[in-house]
C-alpha cells in the first residue's frame, strides 16, 4: 500500500514538469526561473533514485516515476541553459522582443 501512495505523490507532483518543460520551449527565457531550484529537485530525484536502488523491497514500478520525473527536471535545466544563451544573445545584440 505504501508504494501505491508513494506513486501517487510521485505522479501528481511529476504532472507539473511536462506543463513546465513546455513552457520553457516557447517563451524562449530563463527569466523567472531559479536555476538553484531545478538543481535541488534534480539532485533531489538521484538520491530518490539511488534510495530505491538500495532499499531490500525494490519495486521496479516506483522507480520508473522517479526516473521519469528524473528525466523532465533534465530537460528543463536543458532548457534554461538554452533560455540563459538565449537571454544573453538578447542582451549583446539589444532586440528586447525575441
Amino acid at each position: 500500500m505504501s508504494e501505491i501512495l508513494e506513486i501517487g505523490m510521485v505522479v501528481l507532483f511529476g504532472l507539473s514538469w511536462p506543463m513546465n518543460v513546455i513552457k520553457s520551449y516557447k517563451v524562449r527565457t530563463a527569466k523567472g526561473k531559479s536555476l538553484m531550484f531545478l538543481l535541488f529537485i534534480f539532485v533531489g530525484y538521484i538520491f530518490g533514485i539511488s534510495a530505491k536502488l538500495i532499499a531490500p523491497s525494490f519495486k521496479w514500478y516506483v522507480l520508473f516515476f522517479y526516473v521519469l520525473n528524473f528525466i523532465m527536471v533534465g530537460i528543463d535545466l536543458l532548457l534554461y541553459i538554452r533560455n540563459k544563451k538565449l537571454d544573453k544573445k538578447r542582451e549583446m545584440t539589444g532586440d528586447a522582443e525575441k
